[in-house]
């Protein structure tokens, strides 16, 4: 469904709003708002019907409301004064003014429609549909973070619950190693009762991240989780207390420490994953296996030890990813040791380097 009014476009599937086809920054309140009160375009929409649709009833104060009608203002470059879109009638409600033309779904792909070129595009594509088949996972490990739920009596800490959960959001898509569902698809599952397995299936992924938001007196606490969603084992947890002074710089705080965190203990789930997969040549492991005491002794000629019984593994067995792992991991400790030296580039990450588009 699109809704299409002056240069602005409402993409109701994809959860985006566009201003000559580019996306406008919009929160998803707002824009849960914006969709309702464009859906009730023939009549006055009254503050408890808004209230009932975007809150579920919760109380909220006039403030709190006024500030989500500024902001969708804001969105399509209206303003109190002008109400060019959004006109409020004293003591009655809301209305949208402006001429919308309504357009249904997209029409399906013809024969000879390409579909999405990347994983990244096939996964963004995907929405929650209800029975949508589940998506494959992508070649390299793959996290949605959720929307953060707010725990707070006040209404107002959505915006603080949301920005906390885009910035973690942001912060993970710059480890490249990883591949981050972006907000646009996990928003959509914004204050629902979910199942973590179902999500991940529908997005895609192996690994969920939840959290909270709670607010107390000059004080928030947030908490974060994440999920295997292979087993449904949580992986790593913790809890953050902080005063509520720079809403800004806690925010910042916050993010820093969940990304830090996160990061390394999908690292280190993925080594497990790894090791629990056999290799082909039982020679192979036992080369591997004869090759890790060197590795902990800490010293140059145990290293090169150890790398000498892990390139004969690789040599047994090409896709031996424990092989490769630790063997990498050789390489960056003999640079500390070595006087940091350069290692060099071996002739494998040359080809493997010429290989990559």
């Amino acid at each position: 469904m699109h809704f299409r009014f002056a240069d602005f476009e409402i993409d109701i599937l994809r959860h985006e709003l566009r201003r000559a086809g580019a996306i406008v920054h919009i929160e998803p309140q707002v824009f849960d708002l914006l969709v309702h009160l464009v859906r009730n375009r023939d009549r006055i929409v009254s503050k408890d019907e808004l209230v009932d649709a975007i809150w579920q009833g919760r109380a909220i104060s006039d403030a709190a409301l006024s500030s989500r009608i500024s902001a969708a203002r804001r969105a399509v470059g209206d303003s109190g004064n002008d109400q060019s879109f959004i006109r409020t009638l004293h003591k009655r409600g809301f209305r949208f003014v402006g001429d919308v033309d309504e357009a249904g779904s997209a029409p399906a792909a013809g024969a000879g429609d390409q579909p999405p070129s990347t994983p990244a595009a096939a996964h963004e594509a995907a929405k929650l549909v209800p029975d949508a088949e589940p998506l494959p996972l992508p070649d390299k490990p793959s996290i949605a973070v959720l929307p953060f739920q707010n725990m707070s009596r006040d209404p107002d800490q959505e915006y603080f619950a949301d920005g906390l959960t885009e910035d973690i959001i942001t912060g993970l898509s710059r480890q490249r190693w990883f591949f981050v569902i972006a907000r646009n698809s996990t928003f959509t599952y914004k204050s629902q009762a979910i199942d973590i397995r179902d999500v991940a299936s529908q997005l895609g992924v192996r690994y969920v991240l939840e959290g909270s938001v709670r607010k107390a007196d000059n004080r928030v606490r947030v908490t974060s989780q994440l999920i295997d969603a292979a087993n449904g084992s949580h992986l790593w947890a913790d809890k953050y207390d902080r005063e509520l002074a720079d809403i800004f710089a806690l925010q910042d705080d916050i993010t820093n420490r969940v990304i830090g965190s996160v990061g390394p203990q999908i690292l280190v789930a993925e080594a497990a994953r790894v090791r629990r997969k056999p290799p082909q040549s039982i020679d192979a492991w036992d080369l591997v296996m004869q090759a890790v005491p060197h590795m902990w002794r800490m010293s140059t000629q145990d290293h090169g030890r150890a790398q000498e019984l892990l390139q004969r593994a690789i040599a047994l067995d090409a896709g031996y990813a424990h092989a490769h792992a630790l063997l990498g991991w050789t390489y960056v400790t003999m640079f500390n040791l070595d006087t940091r030296r350069p290692i060099g580039v071996s002739p494998t990450a040359r080809s493997l380097r010429a290989r990559r588009p």
